[in-house]
């Protein structure tokens, strides 16, 4: 009251409520660059499912070398696999509720049903990718083989096991895809061993590069904790896309005294994976 009393001037809070406040569209934390769906191969299905067709190798496929003389030659076909698999295209789906009295009233300077369909859609890309990755049908880490899993020499993902997972992608690899903490544990491998990763720019970004490949980063690859797996794939675009992942259980821990903006990541106990799929042109295996 005393210091109402001294006041010769309006207040600095009371003239607030005649001014205009400056305000920005709605921002969702959770959107991510989406790289994977940037860079796959998409195709047109004109009805609406994708037929994997693919050679039955179990057919020997008769061929003659140094043919000179008039002696028979072998005759003999290719087979195709009797039931191919097949991926039907899927949705993903959601009903946005907006009263018209928002719609109507509270639409300056922002349309608001335009601005929830924004971030929604913006939700369903993410879930899109997510998907690409996780799906039980048809995701990624869900139609690995057993058989083509590598174990790397130790701890986190080093120049070597790279190169051990890239002798088995010998037909034009395009792409690592990696959590942006595996990244940078993989990056720290290469400057302790004095051979840092030369960088590459695509959609004016710069990625760190192994042998020429990109790695690529993505958050939907999940890093939880010392029992949980995480997962590299080496994916080739193209006809006849292929990809192949590292799965590990790292303990990563976060050193934030570079602040939120500059956070430095470290590994112990990293026990890594290398596995190998085989996907389609269109979806993943």
């Amino acid at each position: 009251m005393a210091e109402e009393a001294s006041r010769v001037s309006l207040s600095e809070e009371s003239a607030f409520q005649l001014a205009n406040v400056t305000k920005t569209a709605p921002q969702f934390g959770a959107i991510t660059p989406r790289w994977l769906v940037r860079l796959l191969d998409w195709k047109p299905l004109e009805a609406g499912t994708f037929r994997l067709n693919k050679v039955n190798e179990a057919k020997v496929i008769e061929s003659l070398c140094g043919h000179e003389d008039e002696s028979t030659l072998p005759s003999t076909y290719v087979d195709y696999e009797d039931a191919p698999r097949e991926y039907r295209l899927g949705s993903i789906n959601a009903v946005l509720n907006v009263h018209t009295r928002v719609s109507d009233l509270l639409s300056n300077p922002y349309d608001q049903v335009r601005e929830q369909l924004r971030i929604l859609i913006e939700s369903v890309k993410e879930k899109q990718e997510n998907e690409l990755f996780n799906n039980a049908d048809y995701g990624l880490f869900n139609n690995v083989p057993d058989a083509q899993k590598i174990k790397t020499r130790k701890g986190a993902p080093t120049p070597d096991d790279l190169d051990e997972l890239l002798t088995k992608v010998w037909k034009e690899p395009s792409l690592f895809l990696a959590h942006p903490r595996a990244i940078a544990a993989f990056g720290r491998e290469c400057t302790r061993r004095g051979v840092p990763p030369p960088t590459v720019t695509l959609f004016g970004t710069p990625f760190l590069t192994w042998r020429g490949v990109p790695l690529i980063p993505s958050d939907k690859i999940a890093i939880r904790s010392k029992d949980q797996k995480s997962k590299i794939l080496l994916v080739r675009v193209g006809e006849k896309n292929k990809a192949w992942w590292v799965c590990s259980n790292p303990d990563f821990r976060e050193n934030r005294a570079q602040g939120c903006r500059s956070v430095s990541w470290a590994s112990t106990s990293a026990r890594l994976l290398l596995t190998w799929c085989r996907c389609t042109a269109r979806r993943p295996c």
